[in-house]
């Protein structure tokens, strides 16, 4: 199984966002940083959900368990709805994703177990304005 471990930070809502994953398990011990431009935090948060489950697929993995310190994220999943139109690809391109998986399960998490993908999330922003 893999755990995948996402998260987001902007500078400003909107302003400039990175995301952060961090996937373990299965002999794999991944860390991606990148700056995704301008936008506001719930569509960093989603495009976070969206690259790591992307990688995650890379990888061959059947079974995945992504974390998330975003409620809206882990609950949009859960309920497979987001009321706001703006979100809504991102989450259509999240559930077919994780439909490619064997198992997929989403979890909340406090920031306080998600420091390792907070941490590459705000180094993304930080490369950026170097």
């Amino acid at each position: 199984m893999l755990e995948v471990y996402i998260d987001a930070a902007s500078a400003g809502n909107p302003g400039p966002s990175g995301i952060g994953i961090f996937i373990k398990g299965e002999s794999h011990h991944i860390q991606i940083s990148e700056y995704i431009g301008q936008t506001n935090n719930h569509i960093a948060e989603f495009t976070a959900l969206v690259r790591g489950l992307e990688e995650a697929r890379k990888l061959g993995s059947t079974i995945i368990s992504v974390r998330s310190d975003s409620k809206i994220v882990v609950a949009s999943m859960e309920k497979e709805y987001v009321k706001n139109e703006e979100f809504k690809p991102f989450l259509e391109q999240a559930l077919t994703l994780a439909s490619s998986f064997d198992l997929f399960f989403i979890k909340w998490v406090p920031d306080t177990q998600n420091k390792a993908a907070d941490a590459l999330a705000r180094k993304a922003i930080q490369k950026e304005k170097k």
